[in-house]
Order: structure tokens, then C-alpha cells, then sequence
């Protein structure tokens, strides 16, 4: 702190709503801008009632937080309305007045779009307006009547808020091997995911970073086709208790186990300076709802102590349950 990015280390599904959610609640966040687009989704629970959020950052939990959307991303203008409704942050979300728009027209074109057959897609139009932005031709927010009451500078309220030591987490969405330019080309999505393009979507400089928080899951997941190294079958997963289906798409999401070396290139490349590890309890069921180090079972914690060694950076927060809360906070301790 005060200047925290969130990334995503492996295809996404890493828990990153869940670690965002934490760290409002605990650390009092003052700003959390969301970057990338509706096709990811952040999963938040608290108290039971789950959210499934497609546009505005998973750090409205904190009822003090500002929320903003940065110009980087894409809106689509009806999710982002019904959104604001669900969470009641009225009073207190922006989107940056260049954040382009995602049309009904970019959705269509992206369901029929036969280049993408064994790649996939979500179907929510986001390349299609990737496509129009690059070639200057999208619409912005500040085109757009309904948005008029959230238009925002983002990149200028954020680099004041950091000048003033308030507290402010850059949100990535999706994960780095989706990246278009270091992900598992041509299986990859529309952006850049790593945290340099965090910051640039956001419109921080790099050196304002204080810390880059990855977020590794303790099994990995994706969806739609692509590579995925040692993949194991569905009845397998769901044997293991690995099975998911994405929040988003409702699509099934393929596993494997966790991988040390994909762990170690890809916390280099973002240059990470501290991890967060959700779903112990998948691996580790006596570790469910655990929220201290101590009472972790030995075979857990060498799990831990092996991706800090491989990675060489510390493991901070561990999510052991499905609730905001439900974590093992390292960083006082270190």
C-alpha cells in the first residue's frame, strides 16, 4: 500500500473477487478501479449472498470505497446499470469518460464469428469492440446518455488519491496466460492481462506501484479450448473436488494440478512482490474456514513454503472458504 495490482497468475477463475473483497474490508480500501471488460467475472461472498460481478470492482463490500472503471476498459452500458442497482453504489462509482462501449452489434458479431470456433468466447461482444476501438471508430462513455451522471478523470482522481497516501488497489481481470501478447497465442483473450497493462488501463506509471499482489489458485482451471498441462478429466476433477463451472458463461471448466514452474514465470514476468493462494480447502479440506497459519496441517503448509521457494516471493493471504473473511492474513506475521 497505498498503490496495490491485482493479477491474475494462471487462465483466470483464480479467486481475485474473493482476495479484493478481503483486502477492502480489512485494509479500508479508498479506491478500487476495475480494468478489462464484462467478460470476466469476480465472485464475492459475504454473509452468505454471492455476487457475481461482470462490471463494477468486487471492492464495493467496503461501503467507503470508491469504485472507478478505467479508461482501458470496455462498458457494456446495460450490465453496468443493473450492476449498480444490485450493490447500491449509486453515489459512489465512476466511469472514465474514455472507456469505450460495448454495442449490441459487437455481441452478434462475436456469437457468429467462425474464427473463434476452438478458441471460444463468452459471447459478450468484447473483441468485436476491441476491433472498433483500435480502429478509432468506437463510441466512449461520454457519448453515451446514461452513463452522463458516472463520467470520470480515473487516471487523475487515482494519481491524487496516491499522492495523498490514500489507499488504492488497480483490479486485473481474466488471468496472464490469456494474455494476447504472453498467453497460449492464439488461445488468449482480446488485451494484455499482466499487470504493466493493469497500470496502463488504469493510467498509473509503474513507479507508483507500491506492491503486485498475483493471485495463484491451489489447482488450475480454464475455459474454452487452448493448452493446459497436465489436464485431467472431468470425473477425475470432480473426484478431487476441483470440478467448477465459470460464473460467468456457465461453461465447465477444464483442471489440472498446480503448476510450480508456470507459478515461477509467471510471478517474474509481473514482477510480483507478494502472492495470495485460494482453495486450500479444495486440496486440503480440514483447512475450510481455517484464519490462522498455525492450524493448517503440515502437508498444507509445505505446499505454501514450496511456491515461496520456487517463486521467491511470500505467500501473504491464503483463502481456505467461499467467504470474504474466510483467510489466513500472513502479513502482519512476516
Amino acid at each position: 500500500m497505498p498503490c496495490t495490482v491485482i493479477v491474475g497468475a494462471f487462465w483466470g477463475d483464480e479467486g481475485k473477487g474473493k482476495i479484493i473483497s478481503y483486502l477492502a474490508l480489512k485494509d479500508k480500501i479508498d479506491f478500487c478501479v476495475r480494468t478489462g471488460s464484462v467478460n470476466a467475472t469476480h465472485t464475492v461472498w459475504i454473509g452468505s449472498k454471492r455476487y457475481a460481478l461482470h462490471m463494477i470492482p468486487a471492492a464495493f463490500i467496503y461501503e467507503k470505497c470508491h469504485l472507478l472503471i478505467a479508461a482501458g476498459a470496455n462498458i457494456h452500458v446495460a450490465k453496468f446499470l443493473e450492476e449498480v442497482e444490485l450493490t447500491n453504489v449509486k453515489d459512489r462509482v465512476g466511469i472514465d469518460h474514455q472507456a469505450s462501449i460495448i454495442e449490441e452489434k459487437h455481441s452478434v458479431q462475436d456469437k457468429t464469428s467462425t474464427h473463434l470456433k476452438g478458441i471460444g468466447t463468452t459471447g459478450w461482444g468484447v473483441g468485436p469492440a476491441v476491433e472498433e476501438r483500435v480502429r478509432r471508430t468506437a463510441k466512449v462513455a461520454k457519448e453515451i446518455p446514461e452513463l452522463q451522471p458516472y463520467l470520470a478523470d480515473v487516471a487523475t482522481e487515482i494519481n491524487n488519491a496516491i499522492d495523498v497516501d490514500k489507499k488504492v488497489l488497480l483490479e486485473g481481470t481474466q488471468g496472464f496466460l490469456l494474455s494476447l501478447y504472453h498467453g497460449t497465442y492464439p488461445y488468449v483473450t482480446g488485451r494484455d492481462t499482466g499487470a504493466a497493462a493493469i497500470c496502463s488501463e488504469a493510467g498509473v506509471g509503474p513507479t507508483r506501484v507500491d506492491d503486485v499482489l498475483i493471485v495463484f489458485k491451489s489447482f488450475i482451471t480454464r475455459v474454452g479450448g487452448g493448452p493446459l498441462p497436465r489436464e485431467i478429466t472431468k470425473e477425475e476433477a470432480i473426484k478431487r473436488g476441483w470440478f467448477e463451472i465459470a460464473s460467468g458463461t456457465g461453461r465447465d471448466r477444464r483442471s489440472a494440478p498446480f503448476s510450480l514452474e508456470l507459478a515461477k514465470k509467471t510471478a517474474k514476468i509481473n514482477g510480483a512482490t507478494q502472492a495470495a493462494l485460494t482453495k486450500l480447502d479444495s486440496l486440503f479440506p480440514i483447512c475450510r474456514g481455517a484464519r490462522t497459519f498455525d492450524v493448517l496441517p503440515q502437508e498444507a503448509k509445505n505446499f505454501i513454503r514450496e511456491i515461496e521457494t520456487e517463486t521467491g516471493i511470500p505467500v501473504v493471504l491464503i483463502g481456505t472458504g467461499p467467504e470474504a473473511l474466510d483467510i489466513v492474513d500472513r502479513r502482519r506475521a512476516r
